[in-house]
């Protein structure tokens, strides 16, 4: 990746002429007060990427300058003031404007919260994280579009190297959260860490620890959803970074071998089987799912002298461990948890039918307890396809699109997915006149199965005469 455009080619770019910039000059005129674009918006324009947040300073209080810049567009929405950052935020249509004093920092060992002073156009870029971010284009009208790159960010951003404005030391060390978005912004731009910068990072990794786990999981989430998130695992990996925020991951790496048999590196297979996701979805959790489908294997490792290397079990293992991690990294305890659970948990069962023959019953019961995320578990199942040997991995496909079309063909015939048996509770309950016990269970798992197994179709008909025999087998009478 290079600059898309020179600086002559931005400064004829439109943004400086829309109604909200032109307003911006216009205040900045009207106070007197040197005023800045500055940041990731800069930065964007010259990478040709979409930007919808823009930070403005302004060199005096930034607070003043948005308040009589609302009134100066008349917009109708509130300002967000936040008084104790010296920041105030405003939406300008599809944009959100945040405009901040100039100023500078300095840190405490315990906290990467700023202790904040006023300070000129050189404090703020000082106090930047990168040189493509501390990037400002002057927005007074007397010297409207002129470059203020004091550390050769344009250079930088040309190289695709990402670099600390300052001793990589003091900026990291500062704020340890910039060392995950040094490696989140490598995996999503495509960048080089420079040397001395990830050496620093090497260094200070153990700093990452007063950072809250919101944020560096924020941070993560971005590095997920980057083009091949597995540049991004592998420099956390090298820097020291995951083995602090993510140990269960970590575990994964390496090889064993006994007797001459060795297993996969089972961490770089996942980085793998995440790439291959990746490339067919954007969605979140379900990278998460690919993150997490092995995170048991080396809880459930074993050696077996006629089998090799085993991992008996580890889908279970690994399902109930979802719940854990996810409260450590503080993800969300809800649905998307319980969804990256169940995929976690089914990861092997379409591999499995592709190995096997393809039966009616096996693919009634992976329908049934997939149901609306069965298109999400073939594509994680799909991407799990990894092998050396083509051969192997040939015959898998092959097989995979057997149980493709076996689904959709059961699905088409019986109407499994999602679905609920026809007998329920109630009804047993009702027909037999009996209270909730164990054999109004015992009659509904006995219709399930019947049904999963294809013994009588998913009709309430059939469901409800088995239901009578089971009955009374049971002792219970149909009273007259």
């Amino acid at each position: 990746m290079s600059i898309k455009c020179t600086m002559e080619e931005v400064l004829s770019l439109d943004f400086l002429e829309t109604p909200l910039f032109k307003a911006i000059t216009a205040v900045a005129t009207e106070l007197n007060k040197d005023t800045y674009v500055i940041g990731g918006f800069v930065r964007d324009i010259l990478l040709n990427r979409p930007s919808k947040d823009i930070d403005i300073m302004v060199v005096g209080n930034g607070i003043e300058f948005a308040l009589k810049l609302a009134e100066h567009m008349q917009l109708k929405r509130k300002v967000q003031v936040f008084k104790s950052f010296g920041t105030a935020q405003l939406i300008c249509d599809e944009f959100t404007v945040e405009l901040v004093g100039a100023r500078k920092e300095s840190y405490r060992a315990s906290s990467r919260n700023p202790i904040v002073e006023d300070g000129s156009l050189e404090d703020d870029q000082k106090r930047r994280d990168f040189t493509i971010n501390a990037l400002a284009i002057c927005l007074n009208a007397e010297r409207l579009g002129q470059w203020v790159d004091p550390f050769g960010g344009l250079k930088d951003l040309d190289d695709c190297i990402l670099r600390t404005p300052l001793d990589p030391d003091i900026t990291y060390s500062d704020d340890p959260l910039r060392m995950m978005r040094a490696i989140r912004f490598a995996s999503q731009l495509g960048f080089f860490i420079e040397d001395e910068s990830f050496n620093s990072i090497r260094r200070n990794v153990k700093r990452i620890g007063i950072v809250s786990p919101e944020r560096i999981s924020e941070e993560l989430n971005k590095i997920i959803l980057s083009p091949k998130p597995s540049v991004g695992f592998d420099l956390l990996f090298k820097s020291g970074l995951l083995q602090e925020i993510f140990p269960q991951f970590v575990a994964l790496q390496g090889t064993e071998y006994i007797g001459g048999k060795g297993h996969k590196d089972n961490f770089y297979h996942t980085l793998e089987v995440l790439d291959r996701l990746s490339q067919n979805t954007d969605d979140l959790w379900l990278r998460w799912s690919a993150i997490l489908h092995d995170i048991a294997k080396p809880l459930t490792k074993r050696y077996d002298q006629q089998l090799g290397w085993t991992f008996h079990g580890h889908e279970f293992k690994g399902s109930k461990m979802v719940p854990s991690i996810f409260k450590q990294l503080k993800l969300p305890m809800n649905e998307k948890m319980k969804y990256v659970q169940k995929l976690v948990l089914l990861h092997l069962r379409p591999i499995v039918l592709s190995e096997d023959i393809v039966t009616d019953s096996a693919v009634r019961r992976l329908l049934f307890e997939a149901g609306d995320d069965i298109d999400d578990l073939m594509m994680l199942c799909d991407a799990d396809i990894t092998s050396k040997n083509a051969e192997k991995v040939k015959r898998y496909r092959k097989n995979f699109e057997l149980v493709r079309s076996k689904l959709k063909e059961i699905e088409e015939k019986d109407r499994v997915r999602n679905w609920q048996p026809v007998i329920t509770g109630e009804i047993i309950m009702e027909t037999f006149h009996i209270s909730p016990s164990k054999e109004v269970g015992m009659i509904k798992n006995i219709i399930r199965e019947a049904i999963l197994d294809g013994l009588i179709p998913n009709e309430f008909d059939p469901a409800y005469n088995l239901m009578l025999t089971e009955g009374y087998k049971l002792g219970l009478k149909k009273p007259e």
